[in-house]
């Protein structure tokens, strides 16, 4: 199979969507690699970098697309693309469509078949290809959440871990998945006083014996919510409902009664946010301020930390990418459910029920899809 790594061109997206020793694994089974010239500079792999692995360049977006039958990203495609995909080509990266009507009728109208790696799913229901960036979006949140938290920043002016003598900040975070766990861990290790609200009892009876003593757990409801934001310093957006749109769990009239100066981060930002104040904001500008708190809302926030964000990422989607590009992307869905829940659009007709129910689109049967192919 043609493989084609395209440079990335979302604001600050410093990610690429394989490292060269990914794609030697690649070339070694017998597929072609393209790489769009400088495509890793901004994770610090040079294009001899890649030389030495046997890709090919291509010196354009344009070129890659026209010649490669996947197409490995990191993030969605962005409206200099959308013309770009083909009928039947193969694009396999982040999509968040439940996020996007736009990009889903974009790749609607293309014809592609888009593998989401955010929906990739095993029979545990773990999502292998969003677990790393969530644990680097997670870590992030904590160490953005207490630049922000800095007076220079409009923030309230509070350290993470106070001093002695001094209590320490408190942190909230909202959901106790692979980013509110990771959060925890780091908010913890400052020294914060950390709660983690969720309303799974078994996920908060787990993180209760992992965690030390200065993480809480507390059982998830509206009313505990409203009351909880009004007393802490930080608070984390860590909801999760694989494909579907994340939930407005901070209403709007909740932002007043917070503290001035209080930091909110949505890490869900790239499901369109848990947060109903939130709108997605750039590494270019980060922050937005509504009734004085501060509100982080970066899309793309592993995107900051681009050489261990792609190193990671890579360690997980390659063996997904090597069946791929092996059987093809028909064989590879039927052999792998967890590669099949991955199907988002195919041909023109939305696979995956939550995108589906999010824009009120027929929810086409993937089965009969595949076995029609």
């Amino acid at each position: 199979m043609i493989i084609g790594i395209p440079k990335e061109i979302k604001n600050n997206e410093n990610r690429v969507a394989l490292t060269p020793s990914g794609a030697v694994e690649l070339k070694k089974a017998g597929h072609l690699v393209y790489v769009q010239a400088g495509a890793g500079s901004g994770s610090g792999f040079t294009d001899d970098d890649y030389l030495s692995a046997g890709v090919r360049f291509l010196p354009t977006l344009e070129a890659v697309y026209e010649q490669a039958e996947m197409v490995m990203k990191v993030k969605e495609p962005v409206a200099r693309e959308y013309l770009l995909a083909k009928e039947g080509q193969v694009l396999f990266t982040y999509f968040h469509f439940a996020s996007s009507e736009e990009l889903t009728r974009a790749m609607m109208r293309s014809g592609a078949v888009c593998l989401a790696y955010e929906t990739v799913e095993l029979a545990d229901h773990s999502l292998p290809l969003l677990i790393p960036m969530s644990e680097v979006a997670g870590r992030m949140a904590v160490q953005e959440g207490a630049k922000y938290l800095e007076k220079p920043f409009g923030g309230y002016g509070v350290l993470l871990g106070g001093v002695p003598g001094v209590p320490p900040a408190k942190v909230l975070i909202i959901g106790g998945g692979i980013v509110g766990a990771e959060a925890a861990k780091i908010a913890a290790g400052m020294g914060a006083d950390v709660t983690v609200m969720d309303v799974d009892l078994k996920r908060l009876r787990y993180l209760d014996d992992i965690m030390p003593a200065n993480v809480k757990t507390m059982m998830g409801s509206a009313f505990y919510l409203r009351e909880m934001v009004k007393t802490h310093d930080l608070i984390i957006g860590a909801v999760l409902i694989p494909g579907a749109k994340a939930p407005a769990l901070v209403t709007r009239d909740m932002v007043p009664t917070m503290r001035p100066g209080t930091v909110m981060v949505d890490v869900a930002v790239d499901q369109g946010g848990c947060f109903e104040t939130t709108v997605a904001t750039t590494h270019d500008h980060p922050t937005f301020v509504v009734d004085e708190v501060i509100h982080y809302c970066v899309a793309n926030m592993p995107g900051a930390v681009p050489r261990t964000s792609t190193l990671a990422l890579t360690n997980a989607t390659l063996p997904y990418a090597l069946q791929i590009a092996g059987k093809g992307w028909r064989r590879a869905c039927l052999d792998s459910e967890a590669l099949k829940k991955g199907l988002n659009v195919v041909h023109g007709q939305v696979v995956y029920q939550r995108v589906a129910e999010a824009f009120g689109f027929p929810d086409a049967n993937v089965d009969s899809l595949l076995s029609d192919c």
